[in-house]
């Protein structure tokens, strides 16, 4: 009679998790494979903390349900994590744990627990966009008489025109480019994504302008720094916020307001929603992986809102004498 299979320990568990799912089956970015190492490194070292024990002598069992609501709640409390970072490290945990349960069915009972840990909700910010006398604005301010100034231009209106995020501008090669009578640019988003936008004849002229600087080599950057590596995260943040300051000078809503990269996107989407662009539409020039996350966009936009409203017909109300509340029903209108 052939033995029971033993279940694998906790770190082939992790290894093979990393390894074999995220990378082979899965084929994740590698962004998504350091946020996920990031997150088992902080949750080690909290059980290690809590349980006194090595990383290698830990067991599946360590993981339970009040160990991980523990750390999720050090997270915020002890790191001063936003809600947000707290429910994507929750979402690596579930990923782990439900591999897990695949391989060793007798933590079924422990991996259902914490698979029923919710994410923690949270007030989503009023999203920040800019008018289209602010965005003209800003794509005016770089000094095109400078080599950093024309890359900037070029730079804020393609990311205007697709409401590329930072990291997908960035990333951008010469070769992404498709210049001529139907301009378009292939950018590679989040998850390995691919979408193709079509550029505006303005933008089109733009980038081809600048890319006559780049050099050649259809793997170059499109927007290079001085040292021919692509700008960074930062770098992009830092020429925004001096053409932000310029453009202020002449367009005072601009003095205080917060803009970083991810406005740019934001007001490609607000300004596609108040062109009456369909939703759906949006969300594919966007990226998103579903409409749902579009409709940020409409809650936003006050001005669309006002417009429904005057659509409509104000109702005959007919005031009259209140009836008194019974106590129970007065509670549950309370809560």
């Amino acid at each position: 009679m052939t033995a029971p299979r033993r279940p694998p320990d906790f770190a082939t568990l992790v290894r093979d998790f990393f390894c074999d799912r995220l990378v082979n089956q899965q084929n994740v970015s590698p962004h998504t494979v350091a946020a996920y190492r990031d997150t088992f490194r902080l949750l080690l070292a909290f059980v290690r903390r809590h349980h006194r024990t090595t990383p290698d002598a830990l067991a599946l069992a360590h993981l339970d349900a009040p160990t991980v609501l523990a750390f999720l709640d050090d997270l915020e409390a002890g790191r001063g994590n936003a809600v947000r970072t707290r429910n994507a490290r929750l979402a690596a945990i579930r990923a782990f744990v439900s591999y897990a349960s695949s391989r060793d069915p007798t933590a079924l009972p422990l991996t259902r627990r914490v698979l029923a840990i919710p994410a923690k909700r949270f007030d989503r910010p009023i999203l920040g966009y800019l008018t289209r006398a602010e965005m003209e604005a800003v794509l005016r301010a770089p000094d095109r008489s400078d080599w950093s100034g024309r890359r900037d231009r070029a730079l804020f209106t393609l990311m205007y025109n697709t409401g590329a995020r930072v990291s997908e501008a960035i990333g951008l090669r010469l070769n992404h480019v498709r210049l001529g009578p139907s301009a378009t640019v292939q950018i590679h988003g989040k998850g390995r994504k691919e979408r193709c936008v079509p550029l505006w004849k303005t933008t089109a002229a733009v980038l081809a302008a600048w890319i006559t600087e780049v050099g050649p080599d259809p793997r170059s950057p499109v927007f290079p720094n001085r040292f021919g590596r692509p700008l960074s995260r930062s770098g992009v943040e830092d020429r925004l916020g001096r053409a932000v300051a310029e453009a202020a000078t002449g367009c005072p809503s601009l003095t205080g307001k917060a803009v970083s990269p991810h406005t740019l996107r934001h007001t490609t989407a607000m300004h596609l929603l108040q062109a009456e662009v369909d939703v759906t539409l949006i969300a594919l020039w966007l990226g998103h992986e579903s409409p749902e996350t579009t409709h940020q966009y409409v809650e936003a936009d006050l001005e669309m809102k006002r417009r429904v409203l005057d659509k409509l017909d104000e109702p005959s109300v007919q005031t009259g004498r209140p009836r008194r509340a019974e106590p129970l029903l007065d509670f549950l209108d309370r809560l």
